[in-house]
């Protein structure tokens, strides 16, 4: 059976078409995650959660009705014992126990949840990516004494996992007394023994990439070889991490403020602390602990979605 040349010239043209269609510029592991992302509901979902967040941190404090600090209650005589005033259409939220308006509370208070989830990752990245790092190039690159490098710092790691991550952070939350700065030290440190172990396991699994094999075999040297090629080629999971990790910090944080160990000064609103002041006032006024304790989880779950949509834009065994 023989095809007309009609028919020939007509089914080269569709093929070049097709072909110049998928001829595209490659694009690289960051673009095609993004790629990903803007197809995933959960990733979407994700991240308008965390932009309202964002947004309600950075900007909600300037633009409050009243003074987080303001006891406007107890001012106008609305604050009495067992009485605590429900919203209103000036106050939303109503008044908390010291007649301080709990809307502008609740805003300024997402400053001081982002600061004390962010810097208590990034106290748990920097240590833990510093460890996991020197770990990773020691095992993949390093040779004996590398080895040997390696088993030391993993059994301190294997330590600090082998604590319970709450137990742990009271621990050194009891220890250094109780402040912002300690909870954010204390969630910091029990996150380190994650992305340590994270890094240094992407690094090894790097460290058998036949680009390292080449770099080798021209006589780079190996320092050069590990922080210009393999630390970068590790970093996806570590940042996937961090995400999830966000969500974990702002979590655990509540907690050590709601066992007393946070901010003692109450009159600065944190939502862990002002969830644990509305422990004692359940009875009169149970929505002083409902608004914080559903921002906590809502900003969590944001957190936690978007972080878990990355893992599965990143990882090409995860993806679908």
């Amino acid at each position: 059976m023989t095809i007309s040349p009609g028919k020939k010239r007509e089914k080269i043209d569709r093929l070049s078409e097709l072909a110049a269609r998928d001829d595209e510029r490659g694009v690289s592991l960051w673009q095609e995650a993004f790629r990903r992302l803007r197809g995933n509901p959960a990733a979407i979902v994700g991240a308008i959660i965390l932009l309202i967040f964002l947004l309600v941190a950075v900007i909600g404090p300037f633009l409050v009705p009243y003074a987080a600090t303001d006891t406007i209650g107890i001012r106008e005589g609305l604050i009495r014992p067992g009485v605590i005033p429900g919203p209103t259409g000036e106050h939303w939220f109503g008044y908390d126990h010291q007649g301080r308006d709990e809307f502008s509370r609740m805003i300024v208070g997402a400053r001081q949840t982002l600061l004390v989830g962010v810097v208590s990752t990034l106290i748990g990245l920097a240590i833990g990516a510093l460890i996991g790092g020197v770990s990773g190039a020691a095992a993949g690159l390093g040779g004996r004494w590398g080895r040997w490098i390696d088993t030391t710092l993993m059994r301190f790691i294997d330590m600090l996992l082998a604590m319970p991550s709450l137990l742990l952070a009271v621990s050194i939350a009891a220890l250094l007394g109780a402040s912002l700065t300690t909870v954010m030290i204390a969630v910091g440190v029990v996150s380190v023994p994650v992305f340590a172990r994270l890094l240094r396991g992407s690094m090894i699994s790097q460290a058998n990439s036949d680009y390292v094999l080449a770099a080798t075999s021209l006589g780079v040297k190996k320092s050069k070889i590990a922080l210009t090629h393999v630390v970068p080629n590790s970093l996806a999971p570590v940042i996937v991490q961090a995400t999830l990790t966000l969500a974990t910090a702002i979590i655990e944080a509540a907690a050590l403020s709601f066992l007393g160990l946070g901010n003692p000064d109450t009159a600065v609103p944190e939502w862990g602390v002002m969830l644990a002041d509305a422990q004692q006032y359940l009875g009169i006024r149970p929505s002083l602990a409902i608004y914080p304790a559903i921002a906590i989880i809502i900003t969590a779950l944001g957190f936690t979605l978007l972080g878990e949509a990355m893992r599965e834009a990143l990882d090409p065994k995860l993806r679908k």
